[in-house]
């Protein structure tokens, strides 16, 4: 199924607006592992860039360390993008090369674990 720009775009605010400058003790539910709740990295840079209303620094930092713990560098560098470019996001999402749906799962359950661990 095709989602729309939209709907993509959502994903990657919803990403961004899942953390808060809350609880500095998060533990990931998966790992147990405390995390810290800033980092900066590509993931920062775009977040804090980007025109969001809820894009503060700490919301950004706990985004970043989050990627830290479950993306590689290359695809933190390749989801940042999104923060510029919403509409590469919608056409990763719907592609059908097998590397760019890996990457979208990984993505997705990236902004899952951001809201669990930051929310």
């Amino acid at each position: 199924m095709k989602l729309s720009l939209i709907t993509v775009t959502a994903v990657a605010a919803f990403t961004l607006a899942a953390c808060s400058s809350g609880n500095r003790n998060a533990v990931t539910s998966a790992a147990r592992t405390p995390i810290s709740q800033f980092a900066t990295g590509p993931i920062f840079q775009g977040c804090v860039q980007s025109d969001r209303k809820q894009a503060s620094r700490s919301r950004c930092g706990c985004v970043q360390s989050v990627a830290n713990q479950s993306l590689s560098a290359g695809e933190q560098r390749r989801g940042a993008a999104f923060f510029k470019n919403p509409h590469q996001a919608q056409v990763t999402r719907t592609s059908d090369r097998p590397a760019d749906e890996r990457f979208w799962l990984r993505w997705k359950a990236f902004g899952d674990q951001a809201a669990r661990v930051c929310g």
